[in-house]
């Protein structure tokens, strides 16, 4: 069922454009708290919010989660949609 389900999905993967690795744009970035993190507390692929969210795919799915530092641009939009918090944008 999985792969039929990944063959629907319309899933970015982020690679390097014209642009290069655009990650140092940011001037905040995510930082994960596992401890608040609903995959990483649960060690099971849940929520992934962060994931669905993320613009940039710069976030990869897992327990927990994986923030690509070399392409988050640092919108924080995989903060403000996290339920439990555990992403907090810090300088």
């Amino acid at each position: 069922m999985k792969k039929d389900v990944d063959k629907i999905l319309a899933i970015s993967k982020p690679s390097i454009g014209e642009a290069g690795l655009t990650g140092g744009w940011r001037i905040e970035k995510p930082e994960l708290d596992k401890t608040k993190c609903i995959a990483a507390v649960k060690n099971k692929i849940v929520c992934q919010l962060c994931w669905v969210y993320c613009p940039e795919a710069a976030i990869k799915r897992g327990a927990p989660p994986e923030i690509n530092y070399d392409y988050c641009k640092g919108c924080g939009i995989c903060a403000e949609e996290c339920p439990n918090k555990a992403i907090k944008m810090i300088e």
